[in-house]
C-alpha cells in the first residue's frame, strides 16, 4: 500500500425502535448517553434516529472495527432504554403518528419549510466520504462515477419492507428520499462553476436552506475535503457497509489514475437506470456501466470489481471485496433477506427481529 492511498470514512443512520419495533422518540437521548471511543455519534432530523461516523480510515479492517463498535455502543445504550437499534433503509412497521423532529433550530426550520417532505421522508442511509485534494478533482470523480451508481446502489439495498408491507422495491428508501428537491443523481458538470451555479440557484429558489441540504447521490462535502456518496441504504451489517466503501474507493482510485473522458450519459437516462436498480436490486437486472444495457445485477457487480481491480489491489481491498460480493450472491442482499423473512409469516415484526443489532456485540459482522 502506498503512502498516498485515498482515505475514507463512513456514516450510518439508524432507527431507534421500541421492543415492539415501533419508532421510539429516544434516539436523541441514546446518542447523548452513548460513549464512543472512536468515531462520532450524532443526532438526526427526527428523534427516532441516531447516526454514527467513523474517523478517517485507511484500511477496510479499521473501518469495519469502528462501525461494529459504534453499532454495539448505540445498541447497548438503546437497550438500557428498552429500545433497539435498527439498520434498515425504511421503517418496517406501519406507524400511527408522524415522527417527532429533534429539538434543534436547523432541523425545526427544515421541518417547517419542507412540511410533509421532511416528516414523511423518514429514511436511513449510508454515506461514504472519499478524500480529494481539491474540489475540481471532486467534480472529476462525480462525472466519471455516474454510470456506476446503479450497480453501487444494489450493494446495500436494504428497504424492501416498509409500513408493514412488501414495497416491491429492493431500495424503497431511494424512492422516498428522492422527494427532496435537491436529491437524485447529479448531472454531468461542465466545471466546478457549473456545480456551484446550481447550488446557488437552489438557495435563491428556497429549494435548499443551506449547502448541507445538497442531497445529490454524490456531492462535494462543504465541511470536509471529500466527495460524499449519499445514495445508499444503511447496510444490514457493518461488513456490507465497508464493502460498499472500499468498492467506491477503488472506483475513485481508478478514475483518478485514468485520463479518459466521462461517459456521455444524460441525467434522464441515469435516473431511469437507478430507478430499475432500486426496484430489482441484486436479484434482478441492472444497467451495465459500459453499455447501459440491462444485465444480471450480480454479473454487473462483478464487472465493477474487475474494472477497479488494480486500485483495489493497491489498497489491499481486492480479496475483501471479492469475498464480500461472493457472500452477497450466496446470502442475498439486505433487501433479499428482509423479503425472505417477511414472506414466511407476512409479519414486519419478524424483519425487525432479523435486523436489530445485538447490544454489546463486537464480533465479525461481515455476513
Amino acid at each position: 500500500m502506498t503512502d498516498d492511498v485515498l482515505t475514507f470514512g463512513v456514516e450510518e443512520e439508524f432507527f431507534v425502535v421500541d421492543r415492539d419495533g415501533r419508532l421510539s422518540p429516544a434516539g436523541d437521548a441514546v446518542v447523548e448517553a452513548a460513549d464512543e471511543e472512536e468515531g462520532e455519534l450524532q443526532q438526526e432530523l427526527t428523534r427516532s434516529q441516531a447516526e454514527s461516523a467513523t474517523d478517517i480510515c485507511t484500511t477496510h479492517d479499521e473501518a469495519e472495527r469502528q462501525l461494529t463498535t459504534l453499532r454495539a455502543e448505540l445498541a447497548s445504550t438503546a437497550a438500557r432504554r428498552d429500545c433497539r437499534l435498527l439498520p434498515s433503509g425504511c421503517a418496517p412497521l406501519a406507524e400511527t403518528a408522524l415522527p417527532t423532529i429533534t429539538p434543534n433550530p436547523r432541523y425545526e426550520r427544515i421541518a417547517e419549510h419542507f412540511g410533509a417532505t421532511a416528516r414523511t421522508s423518514h429514511t436511513c442511509g449510508c454515506h461514504v466520504h472519499i478524500a480529494i485534494p481539491d474540489r475540481e478533482t471532486g467534480i472529476r470523480v462525480i462525472n466519471h462515477v455516474r454510470p456506476f451508481l446503479p450497480a453501487l446502489l444494489i450493494v446495500t439495498a436494504n428497504s424492501a419492507i416498509c409500513d408493514g408491507y412488501d414495497t416491491g422495491y429492493a431500495s424503497w428508501r431511494y424512492q422516498q428520499w428522492n422527494r427532496w428537491p435537491s436529491a437524485g443523481s447529479p448531472p454531468r458538470f461542465d466545471s466546478l462553476d457549473h456545480y456551484e451555479s446550481i447550488v446557488d440557484g437552489w438557495l435563491r429558489a428556497g429549494a435548499i436552506l443551506d449547502r448541507a441540504m445538497v442531497y445529490w447521490d454524490v456531492r462535494l462535502s462543504d465541511k470536509q475535503p471529500t466527495v460524499e456518496f449519499r445514495f445508499a441504504d444503511v447496510a444490514a451489517t457493518p461488513g456490507e457497509a465497508v464493502l460498499l466503501a472500499t468498492l467506491i474507493r477503488g472506483l475513485a482510485g481508478t478514475i483518478l489514475a485514468s485520463e479518459g473522458h466521462p461517459a456521455d450519459l444524460s441525467n434522464e437516462v441515469l435516473r431511469a437506470q437507478i430507478w430499475r436498480a432500486s426496484r430489482e436490486g441484486l436479484s434482478g437486472r441492472c444497467a451495465h456501466f459500459r453499455t447501459g444495457d440491462p444485465a444480471p445485477a450480480n454479473d454487473v457487480l462483478d464487472d465493477v470489481v474487475t474494472f477497479a481491480a488494480d486500485a483495489l489491489e493497491e489498497t489491499g481491498d481486492l480479496e475483501f471485496v471479492r469475498d464480500g460480493c461472493t457472500r452477497l450472491n450466496t446470502d442475498g442482499s439486505g433487501a433479499d433477506r428482509q423479503r425472505a423473512r417477511f414472506e414466511k409469516r407476512r409479519r414486519a415484526e419478524d424483519v425487525v427481529d432479523l435486523l436489530a443489532e445485538r447490544p454489546g456485540f463486537r464480533g465479525s459482522s461481515s455476513g
